[in-house]
């Protein structure tokens, strides 16, 4: 739903800008130091990103899923790392307290996301629990008015930089399902919290990962989603489910890059006297992938406008995510071959989209999940 196209356009102008002028220049650099500048950090929050999704009465600009998902568009093409700043705050960082934290939680807490003074990460997945997130480990047992949390939490997106954590943890052991996890608001400054060495990954270098370990962590017990236990999967779902949709925008605005990097190179390269693009196979991988972009584009907006209608969206949002993810990374391999011996080298960069890509087929629900989302919804709905 778009709500005002003026102002969206006006909006989506300032990303593109945005986009091309300072952070596309700076790919390689964040590349080579594994960190974004700080002034484009300090840009980033100036023009709201950190607050897109927050309402505007908490100092955000309240944007739809189908306006997110057009900015998320723009946003896609250039490195990942850029959009991961920030992309855990405007999702799965915040959204729990948006959608079913208490009046003072919100109050709290959402401000200081929508400016950018409080980086988000959302901590779900640990060691033995990725997939199959009811299995989690941590505990949280309430003594007095405080939760005494244990437990360590694994591939943490931006928790070296976080002031804030949306905590699942189980608060009744003798419940080992979903209903026995709880969803918990923890500031990085609570004592009991360590963050561990930042993971060496295959790409994405300048979006950080890491260990979150609580050790004896003593969390105020107003500070539990919604003040009422047995609700934190059911939280997470909400906004994983938010969150695909995000992830699959950006896997279309990747593929776009990707694409156009591709198509530009098969115009200017050439071999046997002509340009590479006037080659049928060349042009049979440029096709393939322009429809398949097409395609996960029409998805990403149509599931977008389902949800705005508050229409439940659950299969939509894991078919975008699964489709788009897998198509990102099949544009991805065609690009490195068009490109050839020169798309295996660093020099165009298309083989460090190669890698960065790679992991949009893994977070959010790996594609094999979301392939038994899909189905498992489709029994359920056939029983009714």
């Amino acid at each position: 739903m778009i709500r005002d196209p003026e102002t969206l356009n006006a909006l989506l102008d300032s990303v593109r800008r945005f986009v091309q002028e300072r952070l596309v220049p700076a790919e390689q650099e964040v590349a080579d130091t594994d960190e974004i500048p700080q002034d484009i950090v300090r840009a980033m929050k100036n023009m709201g990103l950190f607050g897109l999704t927050v309402p505007e009465n908490y100092g955000g600009l309240g944007l739809t899923m189908e306006e997110e998902s057009l900015v998320m568009f723009e946003m896609g093409r250039t490195s990942p790392a850029f959009r991961s700043l920030f992309g855990t705050t405007v999702g799965i960082g915040s959204q729990g307290i948006l959608i079913d934290g208490t009046t003072a939680q919100k109050d709290k807490y959402l401000p200081l996301l929508a400016s950018g003074d409080l980086i988000a990460s959302f901590a779900l997945t640990e060691p033995e629990a990725g997939s199959d997130a009811a299995s989690l480990r941590t505990t949280a047992r309430l003594e007095g008015d405080h939760y005494v949390v244990n437990g360590t939490k694994r591939f943490i997106t931006n928790a070296p930089h976080a002031g804030l954590f949306t905590l699942m943890a189980r608060t009744d052991p003798a419940n080992k399902g979903a209903g026995g996890v709880s969803a918990f608001i923890v500031e990085r400054d609570t004592p009991g919290i360590t963050i561990g060495k930042p993971d060496k990954k295959m790409g994405q270098r300048g979006a950080h990962t890491a260990d979150v370990i609580f050790e004896n962590c003593r969390v105020p017990a107003a500070n539990i989603i919604g003040g009422k236990e047995g609700m934190g999967f059911k939280t997470a779902m909400k906004v994983l489910e938010k969150g695909r949709i995000h992830i699959a925008a950006i896997c279309v605005g990747v593929a776009e890059r990707m694409l156009a990097d591709a198509l530009a190179y098969a115009v200017e390269r050439k071999q046997f006297g002509q340009p590479i693009a006037e080659f049928q196979l060349v042009q049979a991988m440029l096709a393939d992938s322009r429809m398949e972009v097409y395609a996960a584009r029409c998805m990403v907006v149509d599931a977008a406008r389902r949800r705005d209608n508050g229409e439940n969206v659950a299969t939509e949002a894991s078919c975008c995510k699964l489709f788009a993810s897998e198509m990102c990374g099949r544009v991805a391999d065609r690009a490195v071959q068009i490109f050839g011996g020169s798309g295996y080298v660093a020099d165009h960069g298309i083989e460090r989209f190669y890698r960065d890509v790679r992991l949009f087929r893994l977070y959010e629900g790996t594609s094999q999940i979301q392939q038994l989302v899909i189905a498992r919804n489709m029994i359920r709905d056939a029983a009714r």
